[in-house]
């Protein structure tokens, strides 16, 4: 996959087909319209393309509601997965004030037809384009021909049947149900984060735990508790168990990341860390004391290992 950054330096795009959308967690719904670009793509002997956007539209169009805004993907995150679908191009414009202020017919003459060349465009049932969402299929349908390119919309009842959406996704994580999500994604939910310094107060009773710091804002935390995962560090993976919350046992007055590693005793301040999220295994409790807390934790980790090893 060949990525774009903005429309300006664009090669010339075989046959180009082309999609667009912001595609926020690549799930089943979102890889309905990918293979399909895909199929188009080798039956006319083109390349596919996806346009997106970022930073997220949401954030420019209603920034008083900046801080409400949770995604399930990182930008990064978000590359790296439509990387794997096995499409030609992607196209990410920076969304700016300027650039939602374009009519669905400046869009489609200045970037679809001008910059793409789009011999056939793909969108998704309900999609709309363009300053105040007035772009549509039928606006595109009845005006093919004078554009020069095919419209195909992908059915509802194909995206119906996956059952699908980002929202529905949010709120399983919402609620802690990452089995939910994770069948939805086809792919654990991930969190990545800096490792940084703790209490430590995890070694007092064996279960030393690393103090991840999720630096993008707007990365949706699924719902406190503790949950079985797998873990990405320098490269190898590891199994573990991570807790969200409070700490209400030590009186926690912040809401902390702290994942305990099996099999793994090192410093680990400084690194990056990929978390995968496999299940809930119950939610925060506050103990009446640290010995409390570590029978649980040694309860808890042969949990996750059965899950883990399931």
């Amino acid at each position: 996959m060949i990525i774009h950054h903005g429309i300006e330096q664009l090669p010339n795009i075989k046959n180009a087909v082309v999609t667009s959308g912001t595609f926020d967690g690549v799930h089943l719904g979102h890889r309905q319209i990918l293979k399909r670009l895909h199929q188009i793509a080798q039956q006319s002997n083109g390349e596919s393309v996806v346009i997106t956007f970022w930073p997220h539209p949401r954030l420019v169009l209603y920034p008083d509601d900046g801080d409400h805004l949770q995604l399930l993907n990182t930008f990064e995150e978000k590359v790296a997965l439509l990387a794997q679908t096995g499409i030609d191009h992607l196209i990410c414009i920076p969304f700016t004030k300027a650039f939602s202020q374009l009519s669905s017919e400046e869009f489609i003459q200045q970037i679809l037809i001008d910059k793409i060349q789009t011999k056939k465009l793909v969108i998704g049932y309900d999609h709309k384009f363009g300053r105040n969402r007035e772009g549509s299929f039928e606006y595109l349908k009845t005006n093919a021909a004078q554009y020069g390119f095919e419209v195909e919309e992908i059915p509802r009842q194909d995206i119906d049947d996956v059952g699908v959406s980002s929202t529905l996704i949010r709120n399983a994580l919402s609620e802690g149900k990452v089995e939910i999500s994770n069948q939805y994604l086809t792919y654990p939910y991930t969190l990545a984060g800096e490792v940084i310094s703790g209490n430590k107060m995890g070694r007092t009773i064996g279960y030393p735990t690393a103090n991840i710091s999720v630096s993008d804002a707007h990365k949706l935390i699924p719902e406190n508790g503790v949950y079985a995962i797998n873990a990405l560090i320098k490269g190898v993976s590891y199994q573990g168990m991570l807790n969200i919350g409070y700490r209400p046992t030590v009186n926690g007055s912040t809401k902390t990341i702290e994942a305990n590693f099996f099999e793994l005793d090192e410093d680990l301040y400084g690194q990056i860390v990929t978390i995968q999220f496999i299940k809930r295994i119950r939610e925060e409790v506050k103990f009446t004391d640290m010995n409390g807390l570590k029978s649980q934790l040694t309860k808890d980790k042969i949990l996750a290992i059965d899950i883990l090893n399931d």
